[in-house]
């Protein structure tokens, strides 16, 4: 063997042996080693210039006189007739982001518990996504400055203690509920299809509450599906993804089931969009 296989055979073994040696990335599960964002929550994965853009993503929200504006407010005074029903009390529920409240989301959906103890992977990995999914919107919440729908009726939205400011456009509400969605189905394939239904369920609520228009819960959608598309980008949100999935495939194994009602919430969802 020549002096040049040699080389290339040593360059090969070292290349093995530190692939061997190396350290799997493991992302913190505990909030407390984790930097808090804004309103307490835990920083997410991606940087300020990571975020998508979206004023660049997202059209202007709908004019004075133009059909998307009166389709906004004929579901809004439609959706005036759910209030204090099943249907509202699940808006004002889903309205809270904290946790470990916001993990109750899609307990039901998966049929599982999903806490810091029982899944701590999962639960950080939706505590992370949140933040990233929030401040992707803040570039035309800032921009645009829409008033919430409620505001301009003079009326009450279903968390009247919540002090919200005139910034509806896009929602993001409806972007971290279906950026969560989406992670959710990725990652749960068999109940796909039900994870992405509560997904637009979860923007929906921000209708029901009053809270937002519709166009404003459809641009946090795309807003939140391109933070989504970003996300698969970072090596820590992929290595914590792939073991909220073995979270998620334990939890089916030992058969674990939501600590939740969750017929009444099922009931709750088919009274209203």
């Amino acid at each position: 063997m020549s002096n040049k296989d040699l080389k290339t055979v040593a360059i090969i073994l070292a290349m093995v042996l530190a692939g061997a040696c190396a350290t799997p990335l493991v992302p913190p599960t505990s909030p407390d080693l984790l930097s808090q964002g804004r309103s307490g929550y835990v920083i997410g994965y991606l940087t300020t210039a990571e975020l998508p853009d979206s004023l660049a993503l997202v059209p202007p929200p709908p004019t004075t006189g133009s059909t998307a504006l009166a389709l906004d407010e004929d579901i809004y005074r439609t959706t005036r007739m759910l209030r204090d029903t099943p249907r509202w009390k699940l808006a004002a529920k889903h309205a809270n982001l904290e946790f470990p409240n916001a993990a109750d989301t899609f307990s039901c959906v998966l049929d599982m518990p999903i806490s810091e103890a029982a899944t701590p992977h999962l639960n950080i990995l939706l505590r992370r996504i949140r933040g990233d999914a929030s401040r992707a919107n803040d570039k035309a919440k800032d921009f645009y400055k829409r008033q919430r729908p409620y505001m301009t009726r003079g009326d009450s939205n279903c968390t009247p203690n919540e002090k919200l400011r005139p910034d509806a456009y896009p929602s993001g509400h409806a972007s971290i509920g279906w950026a969560w969605s989406l992670v959710l189905a990725e990652i749960a394939l068999e109940r796909g299809n039900e994870i992405l239904a509560r997904g637009l369920a979860f923007g929906q609520s921000r209708i029901v509450c009053g809270s937002h228009w519709k166009s404003d819960v459809e641009a946090g959608r795309l807003v939140g599906a391109a933070t989504v598309s970003r996300l698969h980008a970072n090596p820590e949100f992929t290595a914590q993804l792939a073991l909220a999935r073995k979270e998620i495939e334990a939890a089916r194994g030992a058969r674990t089931k939501s600590p939740l009602d969750c017929a009444a919430e099922a009931n709750a969802l088919a009274s209203g969009p």
